[in-house]
């Protein structure tokens, strides 16, 4: 398959080294190079499988508008567009595209959402998430940690649930879900020791949605890789 990656950051180029790895073509254009989406045209995308996003809101919005719009398939791992939703996802059917998205690419995250859910249904307990990452992430909290807190508060909607950030050096991103009694504390717990755990889920989901037309989150088709 031919992939292009948007974002040479740290978790794009290795979005791109892993694509390399599994025997994938790639492309790989930085924002700089993709401004305002003006590099996503007909002829620049004919060819291409999928696209993959890891650059900024803004500009992933852009990014989905314009693969979209010629009918291309685009799977998105930048968070904080999701106001944008509901226009990608008509955009997807109506010109026959496909668009996959999610707050998290790794698999054991997706374990960690499933695992929340569950957690959620105990009586007497509140909950709270906290939320470490680089300090060059630009939303906060992360959407991750707003997946979490949705998750919980679907099975507990009267409940408020506290998020608390950190950004520090380098980190790769922890999330901590705390349920607290009065007799006793639970905690569930995913440290990211390396990014790659991100970026082979999204190029996972790239050769999922390669020849499909639709709109899903990444939480739905995991277990289908």
């Amino acid at each position: 398959m031919l992939f292009l990656v948007l974002g040479k950051g740290k978790t794009g180029s290795l979005v791109a080294e892993i694509s390399r790895e599994r025997g994938h073509g790639v492309r790989a254009l930085d924002i700089t190079e993709n401004s305002n989406a003006s590099a996503l045209t007909a002829p620049s995308l004919a060819g291409i499988d999928a696209v993959i996003d890891f650059t900024a809101p803004e500009a992933a919005v852009e990014n989905m508008r314009a693969v979209l719009a010629l009918g291309g398939r685009i799977v998105v791992g930048t968070t904080g567009w999701y106001a944008h939703l509901a226009e990608m996802k008509a955009l997807a059917h109506r010109r026959g595209g496909a668009l996959l998205y999610g707050t998290n690419f790794s698999i054991g995250v997706q374990k960690l959402f499933r695992l929340t859910a569950e957690l959620a249904q105990l009586d007497g307990y509140s909950f709270a998430i906290s939320e470490t990452h680089h300090t060059s992430k630009l939303d906060a909290p992360s959407g991750t940690a707003l997946t979490l807190q949705e998750i919980i508060q679907k099975v507990r909607p009267s409940v408020e649930v506290p998020v608390i950030s950190h950004r520090v050096g380098d980190a790769k991103g922890e999330h901590v879900v705390t349920a607290t009694s009065e007799y006793d504390v639970l905690e569930l717990r995913h440290d990211a020791h390396s990014r790659r755990g991100f970026a082979l889920g999204a190029v996972r989901a790239a050769e999922w949605i390669a020849h499909k037309q639709g709109a899903w989150e990444f939480r739905e088709i995991f277990e289908q890789l």
